[in-house]
């Protein structure tokens, strides 16, 4: 039986139960009105056997060619809704395969019962998600293989010059060794932050901590970057505001989030800092004058090694890693972050649990 097909089972289910309705149909016709059967004739004179041999001949008859094909009905019917049933699940294992093979497009159609539809919704939006977390995957390779081979292609032809004679090891020369090199530092120290958070066993320990003098003390780091770009700073915060989070990733968040405005704000534009309080969490949202972000790149920009500056520019490009090292560290304190672009203003926020 627990090898059996779920038709299978369906139809022996349907089949035992038609049956036992049967058998109490026959019992109460056969016997129960065949004695009251008898009982009335020979009350009204007739004799038990001629009664007895009336009823046999008449009801019990027809009771038994009803049950037969009661049974056949049954039979039919059972397989039939087997079927129905059966179907739809075998698509689902079909597709099933299909993407452990590694065919992420695989779909079921919702169909059949409220059950078995709610199984396709589910097995649908799984399909979705892995094939989602595919592409990423996909282009997270691309993306990191691009941003080691630049550096290392430079390093490569420098030192390949240096070798051959071509440049001459001056001063210049060196900066721009140590300038690649560092690049690769800073990558390498970024992928370690997002493998950090992949690995964590559990939330982040978080403490209480004053908001306000957190964003403070980012934005005095981040003051020197912001007039060397000759930017302009409006900065609105409370004089103080309670919250529970880890003081080193939220310095993490406030950092990347300052650097990422400071390198995409043309000269002479603005950089604007806020922090309030909601009745249910606190908002932190740093805006700055930019171009205008296209739709469809606001919605991945959280991505890791997505970047909406397609050139790959070493001053404004980065690696595209500190907005993903943002969503990844606010989230796993139990908030929330966000991106707009629109009319020539660029904002990013995060919210934190009240």
């Amino acid at each position: 039986m627990r090898r059996r097909g779920i038709a299978t089972r369906i139809a022996l289910a349907a089949l035992a139960a038609a049956a036992i309705g049967l058998l109490i149909l026959a019992l109460g016709v056969l016997v129960v009105g065949g004695q009251v059967f008898t009982d009335l004739m020979m009350k009204a004179g007739d004799s038990a056997a001629h009664a007895r041999t009336m009823y046999d001949e008449s009801v019990t008859t027809v009771v038994i060619a009803a049950a037969i094909v009661a049974v056949l009905a049954s039979v039919g019917l059972a397989v039939f809704m087997g079927r129905m049933l059966a179907r739809p699940l075998r698509e689902v294992g079909a597709a099933a395969r299909r993407i452990a093979d590694g065919d992420y497009a695989a779909r079921v159609p919702r169909e059949g019962p409220e059950e078995i539809a709610s199984l396709a919704d589910s097995f649908n939006q799984m399909a979705m998600s892995l094939e989602e977390q595919e592409r990423m995957r996909r282009d997270f390779i691309a993306n990191a293989a691009h941003e080691l081979r630049t550096p290392l292609t430079n390093l490569q032809g420098y030192l390949e010059a240096l070798r051959d004679g071509v440049i001459t090891a001056d001063r210049a020369t060196y900066e721009s060794l140590h300038e690649e090199a560092d690049r690769l530092v800073r990558l390498s120290r970024s992928l370690d932050a997002l493998a950090e958070g992949d690995a964590a066993a559990g939330p982040p320990e978080l403490q209480p901590i004053d908001l306000a003098a957190a964003v403070r003390s980012a934005v005095e780091l981040a003051q020197p970057a912001i007039d060397r770009a000759g930017l302009r700073l409006d900065l609105s915060l409370p004089a103080t505001l309670p919250a529970r989070a880890n003081p080193d990733h939220l310095a993490q968040v406030l950092a990347n989030l300052l650097s990422n405005a400071v390198r995409y704000t043309p000269h002479g534009g603005m950089v604007s800092v806020r922090v309030e309080r909601r009745p249910d969490d606190l908002l932190v949202s740093i805006a700055n004058t930019s171009e205008p972000i296209p739709p469809d790149d606001l919605a991945r920009v959280f991505e890791r090694f997505y970047r909406v500056e397609k050139s790959r520019d070493r001053a404004r490009g980065g690696a595209g890693i500190g907005l993903a090292i943002v969503k990844q560290l606010v989230e796993a304190a139990g908030g929330r972050v966000g991106a707009e672009s629109a009319d020539g203003l660029t904002r990013v926020w995060f919210s934190l649990p009240a």
